[in-house]
């Protein structure tokens, strides 16, 4: 017995409101990275240069998510039967990478400017740093639309990307302050330490929650005891085993295991099987289940007996 019912993702309004958003936001962090390079070297500002390499890596975050959300959307086909949900994984991924590889580079050039120290312009730092934080904090506003950043992870990862640079930048003008109160040069390498680590600790958290999806781990906050619990305790259900639970994307999940329940024909067990994918569909969130039902009559007999399968795929 086989229930499915599958339905083409499609780009909703609020997947083409975001991809307006990001579309938008990366032109204008796009223009920001050549202004704030420029005045970087101007101004002999390592912090800024770096806040400039950061904006440039948020570009390419934009980037990235924006493309992420487009291939998601796509229905799936012959090839990608569950369709292209974890392109956004995949994008959350590299934006990540490309964070703590960006920090790699910070940390070296942090050394060879405390090493070889140069006096930065103040003024032009604090002006520059000023107009990135709202540039940022703007974009990171327009991304918590929905508290969409909160759910999916690609967009999470963009995010990240924005309300980092815009602390970041919050820091340059502290340091400029600093600067200009002390006259210690060094703050401005040290500031750049500073930017480098607070981008690898960002960057980190989004590399674990996308490899997990990636590996097909259980999805993060779930507890493959508890959700086996749960279904054992449905009416019908004898026991359950052969559980696996793991994210298609970054907000779907999916799950298949064996049950064990009476022998009984395919009318009667429909009831068993309602019950159990209302209570993955309430209790976990899990829309896309595959059952395979064996009957206490097969599982005691010697001989090989074919299992009942039930596939139930909510949308």
């Amino acid at each position: 017995m086989g229930v499915h019912h599958h339905h083409g993702l499609g780009q909703s309004g609020a997947d083409a409101r975001t991809t307006r958003v990001l579309i938008v936001s990366l032109i204008l962090t796009v223009l920001f990275v050549v202004f704030e390079a420029v005045a970087g070297f101007r101004a002999h500002s390592l912090a800024l240069l770096s806040d400039a390499g950061h904006n440039f890596t948020d570009a390419f975050a934009l980037l990235l998510a924006a493309l992420g959300i487009y291939w998601q959307s796509r229905p799936g086909d012959h090839e990608k039967t569950y369709g292209y949900q974890r392109a956004g994984v995949l994008a959350a991924f590299v934006n990540a990478l490309s964070l703590v590889i960006l920090a790699m580079a910070l940390f070296y050039e942090s050394y060879d400017r405390l090493v070889h120290t140069q006096a930065v312009d103040i003024s032009v730092m604090m002006v520059v740093a000023g107009i990135a934080m709202v540039l940022n904090l703007g974009i990171a506003w327009a991304l918590s639309g929905h508290g969409r950043h909160e759910h999916d992870l690609n967009i999470r990862a963009a995010w990240l990307h924005m309300a980092g640079d815009a602390a970041s930048s919050a820091a340059i003008i502290i340091g400029a302050l600093a600067i200009r109160y002390t006259g210690w040069q060094a703050i401005d390498p040290i500031l750049s330490v500073v930017i480098g680590i607070a981008i690898v600790w960002s960057g980190w958290g989004i590399m674990r929650d996308s490899l997990n999806i990636l590996l097909e781990a259980l999805p993060k906050g779930m507890r493959l005891s508890e959700v086996t619990g749960e279904l054992a305790r449905v009416a019908g259900v004898i026991d359950v085993h052969d559980l696996h639970i793991w994210n298609l994307g970054s907000e779907s999940r999916a799950l298949s295991c064996h049950v064990l329940i009476d022998d009984m024909p395919p009318s009667e067990s429909e009831s068993i099987l309602r019950r159990i994918n209302q209570l993955l569909c309430d209790r976990f969130a899990i829309r896309h289940a595959t059952i395979q039902f064996e009957h206490v009559k097969c599982a005691l007999a010697e001989t090989h007996c074919t299992a009942l399968h039930a596939h139930v795929d909510h949308e």
